[in-house]
């Protein structure tokens, strides 16, 4: 069996778990539209693509994978995922799996505005949200949330342009700032369209922020919630975690699953205010914490690939077996700048 994780970046480590998944039965390739890509150094073979919006790209990852006979692709960036996930029977019809959520659960979670939709439609707490500067500034003057609040983009990750305002005054200027970055990042894709649209501000929570691990199969059937305590952040990404037990935290995600029948993993970021589980962001593929769960006796890469051969996964691969806290290191590595030597 062959895997080709598009997307990679740093996730170095999901190249490890996936080939310690396969054990020599296959091989894991990586893809990503630079060459400057650590994850490239640890797999068996990785390629540069074109852009994710150019017009070549899926027709450049179908000739790759008939060329090495690749069996499933799973990318790890959000701005991936719509574009497999409404191309996914292109690459069935040459027999490669996608494992990617269906394009609305894919849009609902990329697209910030309708994640709130969604959360408040299906009775789930989340900060108050406002589209659009005009109606956040009418909120907080008639005192519906208080400042300080967050201003952030409505397609984004990784705390690009986000931003804090303590007062209108702030909240004007780092507004149209926010616009102004988006405009300069990969960000404007999704917010060519409607850029007047592409800023949201939210209410600012006080609590303790957690990130959830919600494992569904391929079929998008509930298999566990796995809860990490952050500890620490840094660029958006979480730094140091606790694993630890929680039924408020596994009934949410269990909840969410139930609703939102995504495939494999969902990311998903909580605030525990007052006792009330605020829900953030979800991000529907593995996240930057999924390594504390794999830490904790988590294996997803291993039922992932046990799902594609047709074998049953015994439930305990999916259950986390250690309460731990865990730091992630920094490492450097070297960078091959001729790809052919993978």
């Amino acid at each position: 069996m062959n895997i080709l994780l598009t997307s990679v970046g740093r996730r170095s480590y999901l190249v490890k778990y996936f080939k310690e998944a396969l054990c020599e039965t296959g091989k894991v390739h990586v893809s990503n539209s630079s060459y400057i890509s650590p994850a490239f150094q640890y797999a068996d073979k990785s390629v540069v693509t074109p852009l994710i919006y150019d017009d070549n790209y899926v027709s450049f990852l179908k000739n790759y994978c008939i060329e090495n006979n690749i069996n499933s692709i799973i990318s790890l960036f959000d701005i991936d995922l719509p574009i497999l996930s409404s191309n996914k029977k292109e690459f069935e019809d040459i027999g490669t799996k996608v494992i990617v959520s269906d394009e609305a659960v894919i849009n609902i979670c990329n697209d910030k505005w309708q994640t709130y939709d969604f959360l408040i439609n299906n009775n789930f707490n989340s900060p108050k949200t406002f589209l659009g500067l005009n109606s956040a500034i009418l909120a907080l003057r008639d005192k519906e949330i208080e400042y300080p609040v967050i201003i952030k983009p409505r397609w984004g990750m990784g705390s690009i342009s986000v931003y804090e305002a303590e007062n209108e005054e702030e909240l004007v200027v780092l507004y149209k700032r926010a616009i102004r970055n988006v405009t300069d990042t990969y960000l404007k894709y999704e917010s060519m369209e409607k850029m007047e649209e592409s800023i949201l501000i939210q209410e600012k929570l006080k609590g303790q922020e957690y990130g959830l691990d919600v494992i569904n199969n391929l079929n998008g059937e509930y298999q566990n919630t796995i809860v990490k305590k952050k500890l620490m952040m840094r660029s958006g990404e979480t730094d140091c975690a606790e694993i630890i037990e929680s039924e408020i935290m596994k009934s949410l995600g269990k909840e969410i699953s139930s609703k939102l029948k995504h495939i494999s993993n969902l990311d998903m970021d909580v605030f525990l205010s007052n006792d009330i589980p605020y829900i953030l962001d979800m991000n529907a593929r593995f996240g930057g914490g999924y390594p504390f769960s794999h830490m904790s006796g988590v294996n997803l890469p291993q039922a992932i690939v046990y799902w594609l051969e047709g074998k049953e996964v015994d439930k305990s691969l999916l259950i986390e077996k250690k309460v731990l806290i865990a730091h992630k290191d920094i490492n450097i590595v070297p960078i091959k700048t001729d790809i052919s030597e993978n």
